[in-house]
């Protein structure tokens, strides 16, 4: 691309990257595309004045340095968050403005873990494919070099380590592979940008697509190579966001701006009463687990909670303690200031130290020196071979201002304790904002939300939560339908005043994009021969339609199973009776009106063939098929979980939706569960004194039965699981054998809670490690969706399902 000249000089002019950028986040905002500032960059006014930044620094005591200083010797790290379903055509219009010479993706090596390892030596083995995938997905997301230290000491994992010497050298192969080079990807967020063409610089390569020019270097090669780096990072929340705009604007007609105060208010009182609910569930950055946990106990009344909130959930305030002490300062107890001049620095939260810009501001304040400097010695403090010379220069230094030692001593060991692990507050205003956003949808515009939960999943829950999650909020989750679904999901008026979801066609197993398109042009179907004739589906996508009910609005007299019988002749006679263009010929009507005799599936059925198909259970809730088993043994629900007290025991059951290992403070492996039963969620915490009887069913069983003992997280109630039943198993001992079979699989005749009292077994107490502080040898880091249930496994399969 030329360069523009000077106009003074003549000479060529050189635009630099850094001058560029606001331009380009202009450009993205004029393409329709929501595009939000992260990370330390927000805390930089010039940003905020350029609006590549939307939070005003000044209001959240964001600090410049932070982001760049003189005494930084690193580039700036800019990085914008854009909808994830649009970042393509973003990157396209950065290669347009900067042209192809001097913008290059980033790459990223992939390499070998335990289950893509496994994978592949399971393949190259002759091992069958589904074979190889239920050993891959039995093991947790782990280094591959643990393989078979995994299998010998986790006791989910010990029915296949007795099975071991059927697959022959599968583990020790596997192993073999670990921490090797599987393949080398586009990055997927980071952009290389240079003032002259990056082909004199370093090698570049296309992307496995062919689509853009990809560097030869990951990451932290290309940083050392001092080039500037643009993480334009795909966000499925923002284009969640994006769709329930759009379907409200559909919808209503009202054009709502998530980014102008005057549309959404960010301190909105009935947002914040959800919030405090921890009806999170679908909210940015605050539905995990573990959020709820902290919001419930945090109680937040504004933004700055929320802010803190995400900060807080964090390994070095956790490791500190700060969750704790600052939820007590927040309701109620006298906070505590190691120093007075510390109060303008801590003030805003109670005294405990949350965000490295106060990090910051606490050394600049007690050294005397900069601030650009004492970011210097922030940085520093996660390197251990740097620390020791930090603290000796923070200790003379406070101390020659006139500081007392025990004054400098406690401040130094929050400073040490935090700095490894603390978070940016710009970073988490920058959060904040989304969250906040997302809330206020739920809590106004809950339908055009959950449409786009649904279109864009992301990802910290599976769909058929949401949808549960959207029926306790009355809002219908309306079936798919040949003469009414879209290939996107929508609002739809359900006829009562109020809003519905109405489920994709693209949500149908194996349906493509150009299918789904041919369906929702010819709208609205007469019959099944008409929908035959002119939407033209593929005999599998068809008989997926039928066993969901898609076809029922026109279907007639006929059951699905008639139409699942007359599919086959209608395909056949398809292709044996065209036209020249392609089309059947018309004039025979080849769907006969009358049923043939077959009976209507069951509800049982329905349920099974949603499942399959769809991964939801659409037409009713997959626990109401147990509710009659789980009123015979006394189990309780999660809405009426709530109302018991900390040490009653109690029966609960429920879908498995997320099984977490994640770090805590103690080291040792707790597994977290959370089951869904249709009234809401249960929080299950099973301790390593549980994991022999209780692991394999856990991972391995869709539907649980736990018996445990309720303990109290703020408004929320966790059970600590003692044991734990396949309820699939349990409902056939009490179909085939009776109700006492059921109690006596059990182990017991009575199950009503115990009530709390001085006989009542002492509640395990989970320590305060909300986000943890210590790795256990085989905790899981991924998502909490990660690791939910196949729930394609239960057993069930409905009549002509592909499956």
């Amino acid at each position: 691309m030329p360069c523009p000249s000077n106009e003074t000089t003549g000479k060529p002019q050189v635009v630099t990257a850094e001058q560029e950028i606001p331009n380009s986040i202009l450009h993205v905002r004029a393409m329709g595309i929501r595009v939000a500032a992260r990370g330390s960059g927000a805390g930089s006014m010039v940003n905020h004045s350029l609006f590549v930044a939307t939070a005003n620094p000044l209001e959240h005591r964001l600090l410049f340095e932070r982001f760049l200083s003189e005494r930084r010797t690193s580039l700036p790290d800019i990085d914008v968050d854009v909808e994830s379903a649009r970042r393509l055509e973003v990157y396209d219009r950065i290669f347009e403005r900067f042209g192809k010479e001097r913008v290059a993706v980033t790459g990223m090596p992939e390499t070998y873990r335990a289950r893509h390892a496994l994978r592949d030596a399971g393949l190259a083995l002759g091992i069958a494919p589904q074979t190889v995938d239920m050993i891959a997905k039995s093991f947790p997301h782990i280094r591959a070099c643990d393989i078979r230290s995994a299998l010998a000491e986790l006791p989910e994992l010990k029915q296949l380590a007795g099975r071991a010497e059927e697959y022959g050298p599968l583990f020790e192969l596997a192993e073999g592979l670990d921490a090797l080079v599987r393949g080398y990807a586009m990055h997927p967020c980071g952009v290389i940008l240079s003032n002259a063409t990056l082909l004199d610089r370093l090698p570049v390569q296309p992307t496995p697509g062919g689509d853009y020019p990809m560097v030869q270097a990951d990451k932290e090669d290309v940083e050392d190579l001092g080039l500037l780096k643009l993480d334009v990072l795909g966000v499925r929340m923002q284009s969640a966001m994006a769709h329930a705009v759009n379907e409200i604007r559909r919808t209503t007609g009202k054009q709502l701006d998530l980014d102008n105060p005057d549309h959404v208010d960010l301190a909105d009182e009935a947002t914040f009463e959800m919030i405090r609910r921890s009806d999170t569930l679908g909210c940015f950055q605050i539905e995990s687990l573990g959020q709820m946990d902290l919001v419930g106990r945090l109680q937040p009344r504004h933004m700055q909670d929320v802010i803190a909130d995400i900060s807080l959930f964090r390994p070095g305030p956790v490791k500190g303690g700060m969750p704790a002490r600052f939820i007590a300062a927040r309701h109620g107890a006298k906070p505590h200031y190691p120093h007075p001049d510390l109060v303008p620095i801590l003030d805003d939260t109670k005294g405990v130290v949350i965000w490295h810009e106060q990090i910051i501001a606490i050394l600049a304040r007690m050294t005397g020196c900069d601030r650009a400097a004492s970011d210097v010695a922030r940085r520093a403090l996660a390197d251990p071979e740097r620390l020791p010379s930090v603290e000796t220069w923070f200790k003379a230094a406070a101390t020659e201002r006139g500081y007392a030692e025990h004054v400098v001593d406690e401040v130094w060991d929050t400073v040490k304790e935090f700095g490894a692990y603390g978070f940016c507050r710009a970073h988490a205003v920058a959060f904040a904002v989304p969250a906040v956003q997302s809330a206020w949808l739920k809590a106004h515009h809950p339908a055009a939300l959950y449409a786009g939960l649904l279109e864009h999943d992301p990802g910290m829950w599976p769909m058929r939560v949401i949808v549960a999650d959207a029926r306790r909020h009355h809002v219908p989750v309306l079936p798919v339908d040949v003469s009414r679904s879209h290939p996107e999901h929508r609002v739809e008026a359900t006829g009562n005043g109020s809003w519905g979801v109405r489920l994709a066609l693209s949500t149908v197993k194996g349906m493509s994009e150009a299918e789904a398109a041919r369906i929702a042009a010819h709208q609205p179907y007469t019959g099944p021969q008409d929908f035959w004739q002119r939407a033209r589906p593929s005999r599998p996508i068809a008989e997926r339609l039928i066993q969901i009910g898609a076809l029922d609005a026109v279907k007639g007299p006929l059951t699905r199973r008639d139409l699942l019988l007359q599919a086959t002749e209608l395909h056949r006679h398809a292709r044996n009776r065209t036209t020249a263009d392609g089309q059947l010929a018309l004039g025979d009507t080849l769907v006969s009106p009358e049923p043939s005799g077959l009976r209507e599936m069951s509800s049982r059925e329905r349920v099974s063939a949603e499942l399959d198909v769809l991964s939801i259970d659409v037409s009713q809730h997959l626990m109401e098929h147990h509710h009659r088993l789980l009123r015979e043994l006394g189990a309780t629900d999660a809405a009426h979980l709530q109302r018991l007290h900390p040490g009653q025991r109690v029966l609960v059951a429920g879908v498995r939706a997320s099984t977490q290992t994640p770090p805590i403070p103690s080291g040792k492996r707790v597994i977290f569960v959370t089951l869904e039963d249709g009234s809401g969620l249960v929080d299950l915490a099973f301790f390593d004194d549980s994991h022999e009887q209780c692991a394999h069913t856990i991972f391995h069983s869709g539907l649980l039965l736990v018996r445990g003992t309720v303990e109290a997280r703020g408004p929320r109630r966790t059970v600590v699981g003692e044991m734990v039943w396949d309820l699939e198993a349990v409902a056939a001992a009490r179909r085939d054998h009776g109700p006492q079979a059921a109690l006596d699989l059990l182990g017991h005749n009575t199950t009503a809670p115990t009530p709390a009292g001085p006989g009542a077994p002492k509640p395990r107490v989970l320590e305060d490690g909300t986000a943890g502080a210590t790795l256990s040898a085989w905790a899981d880091l991924q998502p909490a969706g990660t690791r939910s249930a196949d729930l394609r496994r239960l057993g069930h399969r409905s009549p002509g399902s592909a499956g």
